[in-house]
């Protein structure tokens, strides 16, 4: 039998390619933005093999546009020969103009950075996730960790107690 129209492929399915857990451990993550990305067709594919990592990468608004740098697309060995692929090539994010200017305002005058958090498929596209975020000095950092270490050892003894009781 064939697909029917409700079927996901593993490959397209909307399965999360890359993400950035540095992100929320080096800033305070606020405000979240769905983007497009243009990519070339030796891109396409290796994103497809899992073969992307967005852990260095950021945003940066240049002439009224969006682009992604630092981000890191390994080419596959079977790439084109006639194409020179380039790993870290600079990418544009595509979003809606009122975005962009939104963005831009908040980026330019209130301090913001422009992090990429997620690359996942969405259908057969490739679509970037990215925050709005302020950086998080090394006391924020501590606080975080500190804070995490004591939910954890709760649950641990919470689940004693619920086990002896």
């Amino acid at each position: 039998m064939g697909k029917k129209k409700g079927d996901k492929d593993k490959a397209n399915g909307g399965g999360t390619v890359a993400l950035n857990k540095r992100a929320r451990h080096d800033y305070h993550l606020e405000q979240r933005f769905e983007a497009g990305l243009a990519l070339q067709g030796w891109e396409l594919k290796s994103i497809r093999a899992g073969r992307a990592n967005i852990t260095e990468s950021y945003a940066v608004v240049r002439g009224g546009e969006l682009f992604l740098f630092g981000a890191q697309v390994t080419p596959l060995i079977s790439a084109s020969t006639h194409v020179i692929a380039d790993e870290r090539r600079t990418r544009k994010l595509l979003l809606h103009r009122r975005e962009i200017d939104e963005l831009v305002g908040r980026v330019q005058r209130d301090g913001y950075t422009l992090v990429p958090t997620a690359l996942y498929w969405k259908g057969n596209k490739v679509k970037a996730e990215l925050a709005l975020a302020k950086g998080k000095q090394s006391h924020d950092k501590r606080e975080a960790t500190k804070e995490r270490d004591w939910a954890r050892e709760k649950q641990r003894v919470l689940r004693r107690h619920n086990r002896d009781a």
